[in-house]
């Protein structure tokens, strides 16, 4: 199975001359889209109402289970990145920990998988196929395996699974919260119409 994993690694990572328009592609998709979900999770927080907020919390839930799953499937199993091996190329700076899974897949699916089994069909479609040009980027830039990508969506169905699962436990009082917390901060914006309630 390694042997498949690395042999699949060196087709996808980077050549010795890469083309810069795709390197910088590669760049943003691996380094910068991440904080995409964030951004999404605020406004649709900021401008949403009280179902598509409990939706985002549960989604946040699912990224967090996920993130958690991975320490801990590092901690038991932990396996080096391609650049600590001295495999192909790499073109971004990486901590030298546990590849698998990605961790910036892991969220960006366990998101995704959350929208789609909450019925947002469209925006978590659209989330998962960009899940794809993601795991390439960080495969292509040498800090991934293929089979990284692959632990990463079996943790994000996982965790998403288990979040909806346990959301009649944590979701009334996360809510509850961050309602408080919400109009705490934000009363001012709120008493000018410019978030909502």
């Amino acid at each position: 199975m390694e042997a498949i994993n690395q042999s699949l690694f060196l087709w996808l990572n980077a050549p010795d001359h890469p083309d810069h328009l795709i390197l910088s592609i590669a760049i943003f998709l691996a380094r910068d889209l991440i904080w995409a979900i964030p951004a999404l999770i605020g406004i649709g927080w900021l401008y949403g109402g009280a179902r598509t907020r409990q939706l985002l919390l549960v989604a946040t839930a699912s990224a967090i289970l996920g993130l958690f799953a991975n320490q801990l499937i590092s901690l038991f199993w932990w396996h080096p990145r391609p650049f600590m091996v001295y495999l192909g190329h790499t073109l971004i700076a990486h901590a030298p920990d546990s590849s698998f899974p990605s961790d910036h897949l892991t969220l960006w699916w366990a998101v995704a998988f959350s929208f789609l089994a909450q019925g947002r069909h469209n925006l978590g479609t659209g989330l998962a196929l960009l899940g794809v040009p993601l795991a390439w980027s960080r495969i292509y830039l040498g800090v991934h395996f293929p089979l990284d990508m692959v632990g990463a969506g079996l943790v994000a169905v996982a965790s998403t699974w288990l979040s909806l699962r346990t959301a009649f436990w944590y979701l009334p009082p996360a809510f509850h919260l961050a309602t408080l917390i919400h109009r705490k901060i934000f009363s001012p914006l709120i008493a000018c119409g410019w978030v909502k309630r």
